[in-house]
């Protein structure tokens, strides 16, 4: 059995929006950081988005803002930015101080087959800036560029 790639989100606009004003303005501080510093690799851009003290989970990158763009400099090369987060998107969620962007992710098994998994961030927000984030990384996996997860490569 395979399992079936999740539909990827065609209307980024209607993601973004709420009823509930500080739920759409942390929707879009997640977004747009996703957009700018990790999809488009502009690490001197972070600190538009992130604060000095973030705390991460992730264990291959260290902790601060100074961790953050340290990762994103040695894993992605900056790109021209898109108005659009161009990776295969399938939702993005707030509630309270916390935003979760889930996305497809083509991966390939030990017998070389092709088949679809889900990649999952949550971000915390406090001050109008992200403070802490939470993805499924283990030590063991390799640092990655989500660019190398479009679905039109």
């Amino acid at each position: 059995m395979t399992a079936t790639a999740p539909a990827v989100a065609e209307d980024h606009e209607a993601l973004l929006a709420s009823d509930d004003p500080q739920l759409a303005a942390n929707k879009r501080l997640v977004y747009d950081m996703y957009r700018i510093v990790l999809q488009g690799g502009y690490a001197d851009r972070a600190g538009d988005f992130i604060r000095e003290d973030y705390v991460q989970h992730n264990p291959n990158a260290a902790q601060g803002l100074a961790g953050i763009e340290d990762y994103i400099r040695s894993t992605r090369p900056e790109r021209p930015l898109e108005d659009k987060i161009e990776l295969p998107l399938i939702n993005l969620v707030a509630e309270g101080d916390y935003v979760i962007t889930s996305f497809v992710r083509r991966e390939v098994d030990a017998e070389g087959q092709t088949y679809y998994t889900t990649w999952f961030d949550m971000f915390r927000i406090e001050d109008g800036k992200i403070a802490e984030h939470w993805d499924p990384m283990t030590r063991n996996d390799a640092k990655i560029d989500p660019n190398s997860q479009r679905l039109d490569d």
